[in-house]
């Protein structure tokens, strides 16, 4: 996950991974152009969090939350 220090988005979307026993990796990009310009490539977005699972950009907080909502998170990461 790219993100922030102190980005709300960020700290949502660590607080759902969490809650779901899920580890994951941060990539703070702060005032790093080369990690922003990183984190746009791979993902075409230029916000915080951008999220991967698997090396796939599944996008940010909203759509971590709507993919938990679904049910599909727990299928995109295996555990189902």
């Amino acid at each position: 996950m790219y993100s922030t220090r102190f980005c709300p988005y960020c700290m949502r979307a660590r607080s759902l991974l969490k809650r779901r026993g899920v580890d994951h990796e941060e990539i703070g990009v702060g005032w790093n152009q080369a990690l922003w310009a990183e984190m746009r490539r791979l993902s075409g977005r230029d916000t915080v969090p951008q999220i991967f699972i698997d090396g796939q950009p599944v996008g940010g907080y909203d759509d971590l939350a709507a993919l938990e909502q679904s049910g599909e998170l727990d299928r995109l990461l295996g555990r189902i």
